[in-house]
């Protein structure tokens, strides 16, 4: 393999040859020794896509758990305290919302209704005394004495 052109040694310490049985070995890694990573320029893109496929995947839990070990503690109490009273101030707010409203549109109808019943009643008594006058004196007089005061009519 040293004639081979295409191939490379990189001397890289990354410190995971400490650690010691890697799940990435392939042929090429294995000749090239401890503390030398061989790659061919043609099978980067091959083996960057492969080097992760037999581990398993994290969940989002389990990054955000280790995300949350790298700050000190009182940063994390300090976070949960702001987002905590964040969540009840919300909660608060919404139910004051909910009060408030019930409170507005039921006061808005017992105190409007009797307004707008009155005036559908008066509008359906002008109504009758129209209809009354209609069928009393004819179809032109009830017409005529709805409107504003006019002056007689010259035959």
């Amino acid at each position: 393999m040293d004639s081979d052109p295409e191939i490379e040694f990189i001397e890289k310490d990354s410190g995971m040859s400490s650690l010691g049985g890697s799940k990435d070995e392939t042929p090429e890694r294995r000749t090239a020794g401890p503390g030398t990573v061989a790659t061919t320029s043609n099978d980067d893109a091959q083996n960057e896509g492969e080097n992760y496929d037999d581990e398993p995947d994290e969940s989002f839990g389990e990054r955000v758990l280790a995300l949350s070990e790298m700050f000190p503690e009182t940063i994390r109490n300090a976070a949960g305290s702001v987002t905590g009273a964040t969540v009840k101030s919300i909660s608060a707010l919404y139910t004051f919302t909910c009060n408030a409203s019930w409170i507005f549109f039921t006061t808005s109808v017992i105190l409007f209704a009797p307004v707008i019943f009155e005036t559908e009643r008066a509008q359906m008594e002008e109504l009758q005394k129209s209809q009354q006058k209609q069928v009393l004196l004819g179809p032109g007089s009830a017409m005529a004495q709805t409107g504003s005061p006019s002056l007689p009519l010259i035959r």
